[in-house]
């Protein structure tokens, strides 16, 4: 078994909480203890997350999911795009010094790539993608997403 600690700020809880959340996704979960710590405007949250050690990643209630792979599923094209996705993802998590799945998760990736998405308003209706990660992240990778389809319709109407 292994123990991670959360600290949640009570007057700011949003990033803290988010990243709490995905790690109690990712994990299967033993038990939590939490600790209100009462100190004016610096009261904060304690969480000690007793978690148990598996591959993979976990689905709903602790148990282990099926690993997707990606390469499969997706065409060739769609899997080129999905790993400069990926890239972009690696290069955002370590500068905010957050693992990658807290920028956006693989499914999230392939169903981006998939969508063909290019606006705000498509990553709301991703699963799990809330208006605080759209503002974080969004813009570079739709960004990215506009080259990667510009280039695809560059190269179908010059095969033409």
């Amino acid at each position: 078994m292994k123990y991670s600690f959360f600290t949640v700020p009570l007057h700011s809880p949003q990033q803290a909480g988010f990243e709490l959340n995905a790690f109690l996704d990712a994990h299967r979960i033993v038990g939590v203890e939490k600790r209100c710590i009462e100190n004016g405007e610096n009261s904060y949250w304690t969480f000690c997350v007793e978690w148990l050690e598996h591959e993979g990643p976990v689905g709903k209630g602790g148990r282990p999911k099926a690993k997707v792979d990606y390469r499969k599923i997706l065409s060739e094209d769609d899997f080129a795009s999905y790993v400069k996705l990926r890239e972009l993802r690696k290069e955002l998590a370590e500068r905010a010094g957050v693992p990658p799945y807290v920028v956006f998760t693989n499914e999230q990736l392939a169903d981006i790539v998939r969508g063909r998405l290019t606006t705000k308003t498509s990553l709301q209706g991703l699963k799990g993608v809330g208006s605080s990660r759209i503002e974080k992240y969004g813009t570079q990778f739709l960004s990215l997403m506009r080259d990667i389809c510009s280039t695809t319709e560059a190269n179908e109407e010059n095969s033409d």
